[in-house]
């Protein structure tokens, strides 16, 4: 077994996880969804299921949002920890769970169509309308 490449928790610390594989850079996510469950955007990582781990998850829970997807949560602290679409071989980690230091950046923005009235999209990276 590979050794642990990053960690990270939910704000109570009751939900843990481990990656032993690569993150993807962090995309910023507009759509409609991701700001009414965060209160802003999500800015999420990715890895491999395979090299994803839950060292604890007793409060774990997944809210079906869509047909496609699930997004996990921490029913004890309400943390925002993941998404992930049917059949897919990744989990998206919201990026601000991972314990630091990650090396991550940003390296896109998603939905940029939906994004709030009250800011603004920074100039770097790629920006899509939508996603795929």
């Amino acid at each position: 077994m590979s050794e642990v490449r990053h960690r990270g928790s939910c704000l109570c610390g009751e939900c843990v996880y481990e990656v032993r594989g690569a993150l993807r850079d962090v995309i910023a996510c507009h759509c409609t969804q991701c700001r009414k469950q965060t209160g802003h955007f999500m800015a999420a990582t990715s890895a491999l299921k395979a090299d994803f781990h839950l060292v604890r998850a007793a409060p774990l829970r997944w809210y079906r949002a869509s047909a496609q997807a699930e997004r996990g949560f921490c029913a004890t602290c309400g943390s925002t920890l993941f998404w992930r679409a049917d059949g897919e071989e990744e989990i998206s980690i919201t990026a601000g769970t991972l314990d630091g230091p990650t090396g991550l950046k940003i390296e896109g923005h998603i939905f940029c169509a939906d994004k709030g009235d009250y800011y603004s999209i920074p100039d770097e990276g790629y920006r899509l309308a939508q996603w795929k």
